[in-house]
């Protein structure tokens, strides 16, 4: 086992158990609904008692929970059942699906914020029902042996829906690229990118203290178009942990690590990551970002023997002289929320370490609407 997998497992590790305190079980359910005696409760329908109860042309309101002496009381949130959470408003935390099928998004960390780097692999931790829309401008490294500089442009739409309060479907690849490199010998190209999706789960949450930790796994498909580096081999799996929480007032840290492992290692180079979002709420709606990359290659492919650079998360170039090879990116950014279920974001990132591939530079931007 080389140094590369033994870092993989250790901070896969570390994310599943750093959400986690002693005697607190991964798999149990939180208890969603508050209890009620059978006869005056139903499957499916959020029980109230005397001091919940409201007229029928009334909005549902909070319960007031037992608090410290002297500290602000809390609310117990009719979508989790628990006391503290501070999900926005009683009737956001009401369980309506969307088009009777999907469940809304996770309301219980309103002021967590998604990543914005690492767009196709690093998963925010919550259960959401939203459509991502983004937009990245690559920069190619003059020093690349093969395209001698240039751009790339990828445009993309992500779909995420939630079956029940945990797990939820997720679509995290498609869209169309477009590359323009410096080498005349090469033609600028341009074609569909390969399409990925898989389940994610969220195995803890605790609102009260805003941590919350997923687990999940995609599989991408060779769909895309060749050309532009897309659609070798016979698919990728990727499985990966994603947690986070809220470190200090205003201010939250997201983690996600994964592998990228190929079912045919002949077209497709061997990955782990690791993705770390840091922010902090400077207004009501506007937040300062940072993050951090790690990419490191685990196996090499055999599709471009010889070749000593690979081509990040959006291209598995299956180069033959990568295994060993790190990568450590830095992104800057910021989001705002127009709204409670809206995030516009714009992020710049770049490489800090010496060696580049293909990353000379990024800017992305997106647009996140949320049910």
């Amino acid at each position: 086992m080389n140094r590369g997998t033994i870092a993989g497992v250790f901070v896969v590790g570390t994310v599943l158990s750093g959400w986690c305190t002693a005697g607190e079980s991964l798999t149990t359910p939180e208890n969603v609904f508050s209890s009620a005696s059978a006869e005056n409760s139903e499957p499916g329908i959020l029980p109230t008692t005397e001091a919940t109860t409201a007229p029928a042309t009334q909005p549902t309101t909070f319960t007031e929970a037992p608090t410290t002496a002297g500290g602000p009381s809390s609310a117990v949130c009719p979508y989790c059942g628990q006391a503290g959470c501070p999900g926005p408003t009683a009737s956001a935390c009401e369980p309506k699906r969307l088009f009777g099928l999907f469940a809304p998004s996770d309301p219980c960390f309103s002021n967590f914020i998604s990543p914005q780097t690492n767009p196709l692999f690093f998963e925010d931790p919550r259960t959401l029902t939203e459509i991502r829309f983004h937009f990245v401008n690559h920069w190619i490294p003059e020093s690349n042996p093969v395209f001698e500089g240039g751009e790339a442009q990828f445009l993309a739409a992500q779909i995420r829906v939630a079956l029940t309060e945990r797990l939820s479907i997720i679509a995290t690849k498609d869209g169309y690229i477009w590359i323009s490199g410096e080498n005349d010998a090469i033609p600028n190209l341009d074609g569909w990118a390969d399409l990925a999706g898989g389940l994610k789960y969220n195995v803890y949450r605790d609102p009260e203290s805003q941590r919350i930790l997923s687990v999940g796994t995609t599989f991408e498909f060779d769909t895309g178009t060749k050309r532009v580096f897309q659609g070798f081999g016979d698919g990728e799996v990727h499985l990966f942990a994603s947690g986070g929480a809220e470190i200090m007032p205003r201010a939250h840290w997201l983690s996600g690590s994964g592998f990228r492992l190929p079912t045919d290692n002949n077209n497709r180079s061997q990955m782990w990551y690791w993705s770390n979002h840091w922010d902090y709420q400077l207004l009501e709606k506007l937040y300062a970002v940072l993050e951090v990359n790690w990419f490191h290659w685990l196996q090499s492919g055999d599709r471009l023997p010889g070749a000593n650079f690979e081509g990040g998360d959006l291209f598995n170039l299956g180069s033959g002289d990568v295994a060993g090879n790190d990568i450590v990116t830095l992104g800057v950014g910021g989001r705002v929320k127009p709204t409670q279920n809206s995030e516009l974001g714009v992020a710049y990132e770049f490489p800090l370490t010496e060696r580049k591939d293909l990353l000379e530079s990024r800017v992305y931007l997106d647009l996140i609407l949320r049910y």
